[in-house]
């Protein structure tokens, strides 16, 4: 079972940025993909971004593509979600998750989660 605590949520106005963290326990970290996934009240759960192992290959929701970015720092067993251009629409709880595989992008895939942050824009 991978560990994962998520930080940086918080409050900010439309237009403008927040970088989430997830840090990992390393036993399990190496090797995995990563993904990071969000929910609003009364909504499903909903697919933002995910990584590679290798860091090498990513892919992204299309209501996040172009504004949010997506990385990892192996050494550091912590993967990071840069989101810039924040819209009133993008307010949820923010949740990091792990697959045993070294890519996955179905939600299935995920198997480890972590507790979540949140983040709320406000227009």
């Amino acid at each position: 079972q991978v560990e994962l605590g998520e930080s940086g949520g918080g409050l900010v106005q439309a237009g403008g940025s927040l970088r989430l963290s997830c840090a990992a326990s390393r036993r399990t970290f190496v090797g995995h993909a990563m993904g990071w996934f969000r929910q609003a009240p009364g909504k499903d759960r909903e697919f933002v971004a995910c990584i590679s192992w290798s860091g090498t290959s990513t892919y992204y929701g299309d209501s996040v593509k172009g504004r949010f970015t997506i990385s990892r720092d192996n050494a550091k067993n912590t993967v990071y979600l840069q989101m810039n251009s924040l819209k009133p629409e993008d307010t949820a709880v923010y949740y990091c998750a792990a697959a045993r595989l070294a890519w996955a992008t179905s939600e299935s895939r995920f198997d480890s989660w972590g507790q979540g942050t949140q983040v709320t824009v406000s227009s």
